[in-house]
């Protein structure tokens, strides 16, 4: 029983990933992949648990059609009992909560992480933690960093395989990837992200886009969010305005953009994309976190 129960479980939440990504005119392959997932985890002899105890995350890989980053999402169920995709496909979580799931993490870090980073999600976290991004925020030293890499490795089913491919990412140099950071944490480069950024928000301007109808914060349940899903250079983009705490207590919900990014194998991430209120780049759309690399970008173009 406990076999259908865990498995029927997760097979309910990649449907329902599915269903979500049909409904918003997402790429017909990664519908078909979620629902293909799916169906393999409710047919199997077998708790997903037992192969997640025993084989780990690759073990969950070498099931037939099961790519990695589907494979981290079962993971993270298993591991946490929630999947952060589904979550944020229907803006309903609470990342203060979920951040402070995290050993060394309280109320105030939390709040630090989504204030300097804007990031929601633990696959967010991961990229920060590899990148570089989260050991300059006040309160993380190189200790806890590496704390929080390894609890996310315990609860993700460990490093996202694959190396650096400079073709794939951008054309520009060295686009797409901090100095330093651990190349199996590839991201797309800001060029690409805010030119997903500058889509979105024409579509949204011209009433392109579904609505959905995001659980948190909207107590009439109102559908009144745009989502856009696009794919370029080999990534697959997710883009809606911000609906965070902080984003209506300033009122940038529609300002703030949140695009999630996943690549072929569905490794997924996210970045926020704000009108910058001071410094040298007041006024241009900026990807938080990456001010540096958005500062070379647009001194680029003059």
């Amino acid at each position: 029983m406990l076999n259908e129960v865990i498995n029927y479980d997760i097979a309910d939440k990649l449907y329902e990933i599915a269903t979500l990504l049909e409904e918003q005119r997402a790429n017909p392959y990664r519908v078909s992949a979620y629902r293909h997932a799916a169906d393999v985890i409710r047919s199997l002899p077998l708790p997903v648990s037992d192969i997640v105890t025993q084989e780990g995350l690759q073990g969950l890989v070498a099931l037939p059609g099961i790519g990695e980053g589907i494979a981290r999402s079962i993971y993270e169920y298993v591991a946490l009992g929630h999947m952060s995709r589904l979550e944020s496909l229907k803006g309903g979580h609470d990342p203060i909560a979920l951040f402070e799931t995290i050993p060394g993490i309280g109320p105030k870090l939390a709040h630090r992480i989504i204030e300097q980073l804007h990031i929601d999600s633990l696959q967010g976290l991961e990229l920060a933690a590899h990148n570089h991004r989260l050991e300059k925020i006040p309160g993380f030293s190189a200790s806890k960093v590496a704390m929080i890499k390894a609890w996310l490795a315990q609860v993700l089913g460990g490093q996202r395989p694959g190396k650096y491919d400079a073709e794939k990412y951008d054309t520009g140099k060295d686009a797409g990837k901090d100095k330093g950071a651990d190349e199996s944490f590839a991201e797309p480069s800001v060029r690409l992200i805010l030119q997903v950024d500058k889509q979105y928000r024409q579509k949204a301007g011209a009433a392109e886009l579904p609505m959905i109808a995001p659980k948190r914060y909207n107590p009439e349940g109102k559908a009144w969010l745009p989502v856009m899903h696009v794919s370029r250079q080999g990534w697959h983009f997710t883009a809606l305005f911000s609906n965070t705490a902080r984003a209506h207590q300033l009122e940038r919900t529609h300002d703030w953009v949140v695009i999630y990014f996943s690549d072929d194998q569905h490794h997924e991430s996210q970045h926020t994309i704000v009108t910058e209120t001071r410094g040298p780049l007041t006024g241009q759309r900026v990807v938080r976190g990456r001010e540096a690399e958005c500062r070379e970008y647009y001194s680029s173009l003059q």
